[in-house]
């Protein structure tokens, strides 16, 4: 298992372009990956569970990965946060 803290940095926060983007890249692995404030985790692999979080910019998530490639799991979503989705 693998966690960590991630910022909304990109200005739409998690709208629909990003959390698909998100959903389609932690769909990529066979890891189990959650995302979430608080006790509230959702699964990352959903648009919908995604969008339901209502994260705006400046918004800190909790990511949890667990399996067998967590860590690049793990890594990879962190990446899309960092880099704004690509959106800026």
């Amino acid at each position: 298992m693998a966690e960590a803290t991630v910022e909304v940095k990109n200005r739409l926060g998690l709208h629909l372009r990003a959390a698909s983007t998100l959903a389609q890249t932690a769909s990529k692995f066979s890891s189990q990956v959650m995302i979430g404030r608080g006790k509230t985790m959702t699964n990352a692999k959903s648009v919908t569970s995604i969008i339901m979080l209502g994260a705006g910019i400046g918004s800190k998530l909790k990511l949890r990965t667990e399996g067998a490639d967590a860590r690049e799991a793990l890594k990879a979503v962190q990446d899309l946060f960092e880099n704004r989705f690509g959106e800026e």
